[in-house]
C-alpha cells in the first residue's frame, strides 16, 4: 500500500495534510493520532470511499476504487436497524452479496465462507439470535466476522476493540494475528499505544504524517509529544504514558465539518 503526497478533505476541510508512506503486505499496520488527526479518513480512503484531493493512493498495486472488491472495511461502532429483524448469520451472509448478488442464492462456497467467519470469532451459537439484542461485544465480533467473510486481501478495522469486553478484545485480536498469519494485511486505527506497539508498523498521524515505520522507531516521545502534545506524561525510566483526553484533537488542527470525524 502506497500513498504519494496524498492529501484528504471533506469540502473546505482537511483531513491530512499531503503525505507519503508505505505500508507493508501481509502484515498489521496500526494508525494512531489524537482525535482528528485523519485516521477514520485514511481509511475510508484506502476502502475507495474518499478520493484523495491531491497526490496518488495505490492499494493492491491498482487505484482504491479498483481495489475495493479485495477490501474489506469494518467501521467503528457499526449501526443497527432496530426495527429490522436480521439475525447474525444473515448479517454475516451479506458479506457474499458483492459476489453472489443480492437476490441470488448462496453458493455452498458462500455458506462455508460464512459458517467459518463465524467460528473463527466464537459467534457461531448466536447464528439465529437477533443482532439487535446482542451485547456490544458480541455486535462488534458479528460485524467483524463480516469483514472476515468478504475472504478479502486487506482487512479495514476502525478502533475494533475500543470498549469491548475481555473476551470479546481477545478474540478479536487473535483474529487480527491470525488473518496476518495467512499473509493478509491488516490496518487497524486504535488509541492504545500497547496495541500500537504489538503491530509490525505503525502510522502516526496528526492532519499531517508524524511518522511511519517499525513500532520502536516511531513510538518515540519526539514523536508522540508532536502528534499528542501536553497528552504525555514522561515517566522517570525514560517512558512516557498517553492520558486519554477523549476531547484533545491533533495540535493546529482545524475539525470545523466532520461529524464522524475521523478518530
Amino acid at each position: 500500500m502506497h500513498a504519494e503526497s496524498v492529501g484528504l478533505a471533506y469540502g473546505d476541510h482537511r483531513a491530512l495534510a499531503p503525505s507519503s508512506f508505505l505500508l507493508p503486505s501481509g502484515a498489521v499496520t496500526a494508525l494512531i493520532g489524537p482525535n482528528g488527526s485523519g485516521k477514520s479518513t485514511l481509511l475510508h480512503a484506502i476502502a475507495g470511499l474518499l478520493a484523495p484531493v491531491s497526490g496518488r493512493l495505490e492499494v493492491l498495486g491498482c487505484t482504491p476504487a479498483e481495489a475495493r472488491g479485495r477490501v474489506a472495511y469494518v467501521l467503528q461502532a457499526a449501526k443497527v436497524n432496530e426495527r429490522m429483524p436480521a439475525t447474525v448469520w444473515e448479517v454475516v451472509s451479506m458479506a457474499r452479496f458483492a459476489t453472489v448478488g443480492t437476490f441470488r442464492r448462496l453458493r455452498a462456497a458462500d455458506r462455508a465462507a460464512v459458517d467459518d467467519a463465524l467460528r473463527r470469532l466464537d459467534v457461531a451459537d448466536l447464528a439465529q439470535r437477533q443482532v439487535r439484542d446482542l451485547s456490544g461485544g458480541q455486535r462488534q465480533r458479528v460485524f467483524v466476522a463480516q469483514g472476515l467473510a468478504q475472504e478479502a486481501d486487506v482487512l479495514l478495522l476502525d478502533e475494533p476493540v475500543t470498549g469491548l469486553d475481555v473476551v470479546s478484545r481477545g478474540r478479536i485480536l487473535d483474529v487480527v494475528a491470525e488473518e496476518r498469519a495467512s499473509g493478509h494485511t491488516v490496518v487497524l486505527t486504535t488509541h492504545d499505544l500497547g496495541e500500537a506497539a504489538a503491530a509490525d508498523h505503525v502510522l502516526l498521524v496528526a492532519g499531517r504524517l508524524v511518522a511511519s515505520g517499525p513500532p520502536g522507531e516511531v513510538l518515540t516521545p519526539e514523536h508522540l509529544t508532536a502528534a499528542y502534545g501536553g497528552q504525555l506524561l514522561r515517566l522517570e525510566d525514560g517512558g512516557v504514558v498517553l492520558l486519554d483526553d477523549p476531547h484533545h484533537h491533533a495540535p493546529g488542527h482545524d475539525h470545523g465539518v466532520c461529524a464522524d470525524d475521523d478518530e
